[in-house]
């Protein structure tokens, strides 16, 4: 019998080879879940868990016996019940720097395709039509102002990428001051100010209680009609039934989606169905180096805890008193 017990709620990686390699030089038996149903009988006797998306609730949390840490192997936190993990004295984890360039790309790619209407072009020419009249209209990005909503690592990058193309950047954070966003070459605003003067906004804020449907029908209405709303961090930040009545009162030109309030896709999903719309599988983290940098990253943070150290990005350090 092993000497310590690793669940891993849910798997994307296409095998677990160097997880179970790196836990057996200490030996960590790694179990992947692959019922829901058993995901608390399985966390009942763990030294730790990665969890990817399903969700840590604290009826879960609370039925670990011996938990040390539950990390998420990606950067946001709201899968996990951190309450109730600093209420058991379990350390909370995140991965937060392994797709930092990835999501930056993808953010300012879906900036691209849909100012230039990429996506709608080629939809249209594969049924045999050529012709540019169906763009219009299309601006310049010239003098254009793009709004950051959070101004972390990723969309620090993001606005390096914009710079060149002769984008402005506007951002708002309350936790960035001015003269962060004047080293940054950036300009800090209200939420009003961003919203009533970008022509795009890029969405990078970590889904609270407090962001959660942050961008609804009023800030909606608040926006330009010629602009284009992009959302590569989570997807309830947006109210989605609100953005489809926004794009259908024409408040909006278009959205360029990476997330969606739930991380899957239905059919009858009315933005699947609008020319206006582009939708990613919440790939924006996803390279062949930032997921080895997942993995490796995740299991590497699970040994320091099982060894009696800490993870390198304790998201409850303050509310454990560490």
């Amino acid at each position: 019998m092993a000497k310590f017990k690793v669940v891993l709620t849910d798997n994307i990686f296409p095998d677990l080879i160097i997880e179970r390699k790196m836990l057996a030089e200490i030996d960590a038996e790694f179990i992947e879940v692959t019922d829901p149903a058993k995901l608390k009988e399985e966390c009942s006797d763990a030294d730790a868990v990665v969890n990817t998306y399903l969700q840590m609730t604290g009826d879960i949390i609370n039925s670990t016996k011996k938990c040390k840490l539950i990390i998420r192997n990606g950067i946001g936190v709201n899968t996990i019940d951190v309450e109730a993990c600093n209420a058991k004295g379990i350390m909370v984890a995140n991965i937060p720097t392994y797709c930092l360039d990835e999501v930056a790309t993808h953010a300012f790619a879906l900036l691209l395709t849909a100012a230039r209407k990429i996506t709608m072009l080629q939809d249209s020419v594969k049924q045999g039509i050529w012709d540019v009249k169906k763009a219009i209209p299309v601006f310049s990005l010239q003098n254009k102002i793009l709004g950051l909503a959070g101004f972390g690592k990723i969309p620090r990058l993001v606005s390096e990428r914009a710079k060149p193309f002769g984008l402005k950047v506007i951002i708002y954070d309350p936790y960035v001051t001015q003269e962060m966003a004047k080293e940054a070459g950036v300009q800090k605003a209200e939420l009003d100010e961003l919203l009533t003067k970008s022509d795009f906004i890029s969405i990078h804020c970590p889904l609270t209680p407090e962001t959660k449907n942050m961008f609804n029908k009023e800030t909606f209405k608040k926006m330009k009609k010629s602009a284009f709303i992009i959302n590569t961090a989570r997807g309830p930040v947006i109210n989605e039934p609100d953005l489809v009545n926004a794009l259908n009162e024409g408040q909006l030109a278009g959205a360029a989606l990476d997330v969606l309030e739930k991380d899957d896709v239905d059919i009858n999903n009315p933005l699947l169905k609008m020319d206006n719309v582009i939708i990613t599988p919440h790939t924006a983290w996803y390279s062949e180096e930032s997921m080895m940098k997942r993995r490796v990253q995740t299991i590497e943070n699970v040994i320091s805890v099982l060894k009696g150290g800490e993870p390198e990005s304790l998201v409850n350090r303050k509310q454990l008193g560490r």
